[in-house]
């Protein structure tokens, strides 16, 4: 007797094979380690034939400018796990640059590399902010304590790397001279170790400088920058090359004095075009990847539109960010993630600086136009608030603002890059208006007392004064109910100067919600309603709003609290125009 098979209902098998799902990677939030990404299951945009584009147009040493969240420190990890002696092949199989045999035969794991990153040098002072370089460059010599050990170096080398190392209560002793030309000493010494020539790498150089200025300390910083990295980067024999990544391209005249080596790329050049940041097929890629296709359109819409040389790209960040939340939450808005992590006092100091025509190039730009301007690509931090033009040309360098074509005299056609950066700038608008408004207290008392007082025509006629001096929202590309926001968020603002007043916003008043409704302490309530004409018929749309009072009787909860007057007020807008009707 033949032994019994054991078997398995058909649809018991496909059941089981559908409850195998595959594990996703995980997104990389914050992480900008090479290392850590590929050895922790994280999700890899694949940026590594960076590797094989800046060895075919390296300059002796190079800089990427390029704004912040797009991937600078990311690439510099990868480049130092491909080149430095010791990293782990590995790390790079299945990527793009393993295709390149010839090239990862020469180059991976053949040089000593030294890396750091500036974006820690900071400080209330000079010698607080020193002693925070001190330390990053402490810290990576010590990376190579093997240099103190063996036959290598002479007794006199191993005390110049012990001047780079020792420390005393946590603090680095490193004296100021070595500290000038401790790079140059370190590369020095990793070239007598290895026979063979250091990659310098150089994240966030321009940090320290921004921090700096901002604390009072700038000559000395730029001093010691600029020393330490004249020693480093000018006629050092024994550098193979360095790459240096930041925001802005500072003037040669301020720190790369007589440094005739640097090939720098902006985001205006036609390199590297897709090295930073994410390309179409990206995020393509990514949204296939977690299975969220049916969101490219919006991804597109807020996150896309920054131009670095001809190619159109996504902030990484931003992206990795809505789709984190859209795989717990299908329903998740988009959000300012990128303006959120940036500091917006450069947005502030252009609106602060800001005649009658810049308020214009300003509207021009929320309302989805472009402006030109003459774009200076070098300057130093003190040159950036001595003009509204200097600013124009940092915003841009920074990822504020994009380009949308050249013209002749380095003059550029410039806009808003999509609807994140739109809403920052709205946002910072209404933010600047309530404050150069508020101060005038005797002004806005006028304004919010018209409203109880039925005094329609000083309501409209000091409203359009309002609109005039303030920026306004007419982009044909966003929704009316959005432009609704953005007047409503105005007008809010200006009432609520008025401290005791009980102000309520989109408050639940009758079958449904108001914009505005108020209870003042004489008793009399105030019922607002706004709408945006987007036919400029500002009369008609002003009945419209009238008539919703009514019929959705907003008034109520105001009769319910026992105010001795009720005021209704039907209020239409249409950019810098408006139209003020009471029932």
């Amino acid at each position: 007797m033949g032994r019994m098979r054991s078997r398995l209902p058909i649809n018991f098998k496909v059941k089981m094979e559908r409850s195998v799902v595959k594990v996703k990677k995980k997104l990389p939030i914050g992480i900008d380690g090479f290392e850590k990404i590929r050895t922790n299951g994280f999700y890899y945009a694949d940026k590594t034939l960076f590797i094989k584009e800046l060895l075919q147009n390296w300059g002796e040493v190079n800089l990427f400018t390029r704004p912040r969240r797009f991937g600078k420190s990311l690439n510099m990890s990868m480049l130092k796990c491909f080149f430095e002696i010791g990293s782990d092949p590995a790390l790079f199989e299945g990527l793009k640059i393993m295709r390149e045999k010839e090239l990862c035969e020469e180059y991976m794991g053949r040089f000593p590399v030294i890396s750091i990153s500036l974006k820690s040098v900071d400080g209330t002072n000079f010698q607080m902010a020193s002693s925070a370089l001190r330390r990053v460059i402490g810290n990576e010599a010590r990376r190579f304590d093997f240099l103190s050990t063996g036959n290598q170096l002479t007794q006199g080398e191993k005390e110049l790397f012990n001047g780079l190392t020792s420390v005393r209560d946590g603090a680095y002793l490193m004296t100021d001279d070595t500290l000038i030309d401790s790079l140059r000493i370190l590369s020095e010494l990793l070239k007598r170790y290895y026979g063979q020539k250091v990659i310098l790498l150089i994240d966030e150089y321009d940090v320290p400088l921004d921090k700096a200025f901002q604390a009072g300390y700038y000559e000395e910083m730029v001093t010691l920058i600029r020393n330490m990295l004249s020693n480093a980067l000018k006629t050092n024999e024994n550098l193979y090359f360095a790459v240096l990544t930041g925001c802005l391209r500072i003037s040669k005249e301020s720190i790369f004095t007589g440094l005739n080596n640097l090939n720098v790329m902006t985001v205006s050049d036609p390199y590297f075009c897709d090295s930073f940041g994410f390309t179409e097929n990206d995020v393509a890629e990514l949204l296939r990847y977690y299975e969220l296709e049916d969101f490219h359109d919006t991804i597109r819409d807020w996150y896309d539109g920054y131009q670095f040389g001809n190619v159109s790209v996504y902030c990484p960040w931003d992206v990795i960010k809505y789709v984190q939340i859209l795989l717990k939450d299908k329903t998740a808005e988009p959000e300012n993630y990128w303006a959120n992590t940036s500091g917006n006092d450069l947005v502030r100091s252009l609106l602060k600086k800001a005649d009658q025509t810049t308020k214009n190039e300003i509207e021009r730009l929320i309302n989805g136009e472009t402006i030109i301007k003459v774009i200076r690509q070098e300057l130093t931090y003190r040159d950036v608030e001595d003009s509204i033009d200097n600013i124009w040309s940092v915003l841009y360098s920074t990822g504020y603002l994009t380009r949308r074509g050249c013209l002749p005299g380095r003059q550029m056609k410039l806009a808003l890059p999509n609807r994140e950066v739109k809403e920052l700038f709205a946002d910072l608008v209404k933010d600047w208006f309530e404050e150069t408004t508020l101060s005038d207290s005797e002004r806005i008392n006028k304004f919010c007392r018209a409203f109880p007082d039925e005094d329609v025509f000083t309501i409209q006629k000091m409203l359009n004064d309002y609109l005039w001096d303030s920026i306004s929202i007419g982009d044909t590309a966003v929704r009316a109910n959005m432009k609704e926001n953005f007047y409503h968020g105005m007008l809010l603002g200006l009432l609520r100067s008025q401290g005791s007043w009980l102000i309520q916003s989109n408050a639940e008043t009758g079958s449904g919600y108001s914009d505005i409704s108020i209870s003042t302490p004489d008793q009399i309530g105030i019922v607002i309603e706004l709408k945006y004409a987007d036919n400029g018929n500002l009369k008609n749309v002003c009945a419209r709003a009238l008539k919703q009072i009514e019929d959705r009787k907003y008034a109520e909860g105001l009769r319910r609290r026992n105010m001795k007057k009720i005021v209704k007020y039907g209020i239409a807008f249409y950019e810098k125009e408006c139209m003020v009707m009471m029932a």
